[in-house]
């Protein structure tokens, strides 16, 4: 697949990719936050708290190969545009848009995590009047935190222009808000939104 403007390398979906254990083991890591997220959101869903999704990236199909009439394989394909954040949707009639983000290293968080047209996006969810946060997990200690949108934009601004290119841990901690984990919520994150913005 082939991102706009160029990026990455076109790969056949019909060649497999071999992989490390390493490379499969932070594979599996990074989705295990998303996860967590999906099965929060399909609760806040059940339970008619909230509409939140899982934003899909549009992808054009340039060509499928039919190796038999019931299956279609797609040999050709490039991303549309650029992705935006990771989810979206609605709460007590306010839009909520947020990044989901997974990090190994124990002292800070490190900005290119993030691209820049994902700081722009959120940058204009605030200016519209919407909840914009990162979701940060920091692997190591098995903790994860709300971080609002504002403090990652203002982060952005500084590494921009020559400041620090991440976000200390201590920072995370002490600005950021720990989100609770139970068994059907595991990442409860409006929690913290009705502790900041309904309370």
């Amino acid at each position: 697949m082939k991102y706009p403007q160029g990026m990455g390398k076109r790969v056949p979906s019909n060649k497999q990719v071999k992989t490390s254990p390493s490379n499969e083991t932070y594979r599996n890591r990074g989705m295990s936050l998303e996860e967590d997220i999906h099965i929060t959101n399909t609760f806040y869903l059940e339970s008619n708290r909230a509409i939140i999704h899982k934003k899909p990236t549009p992808v054009q199909i340039v060509n499928v190969h039919y190796p038999k009439r019931s299956a279609a394989v797609i040999t050709e394909a490039y991303f549309q545009a650029k992705s935006t954040t990771d989810f979206n949707g609605i709460y007590r009639g306010k839009h909520i848009d947020f990044e989901a983000k997974e990090t190994k290293n124990k002292t800070l968080f490190p900005l290119a995590n993030f691209h820049e047209h994902q700081f722009k996006h959120m940058e204009q969810v605030l200016l519209q009047g919407g909840i914009c946060f990162a979701i940060i997990r920091f692997r190591t200690f098995n903790e994860t935190y709300y971080f609002p949108g504002n403090l990652i934009i203002n982060y952005w601004h500084q590494m921009i222009n020559n400041g620090k290119k991440s976000i200390p841990y201590s920072i995370i901690q002490e600005k950021g808000h720990k989100i609770p984990f139970t068994l059907q919520k595991r990442v409860d994150y409006l929690s913290i939104v009705d502790q900041l913005y309904f309370s």
